[in-house]
């Protein structure tokens, strides 16, 4: 398997997950600004890994 496949398909699936989360506190009618708060978090951090293992997974073609 290349190297950066892992951080990048890990990193699609952490972003899916707080897009799903993000839409499902937006449809909630409650006061609590803590989840959307955290649904960004995890898609930032999903956007992080998906950036990371596309760098491996670019500069992994310029070295062979």
């Amino acid at each position: 398997m290349r190297e950066g496949m892992i951080p990048t398909l890990l990193g699609t699936g952490v972003t899916a997950t707080g897009v799903v989360l993000k839409g499902m506190a937006a449809k909630r009618e409650s006061h609590d600004h803590i989840m959307p708060m955290v649904a960004a978090g995890i898609i930032g951090f999903g956007l992080a890994h998906v950036l990371l293992g596309t760098i491996d997974l670019v500069d992994e073609d310029h070295h062979r």
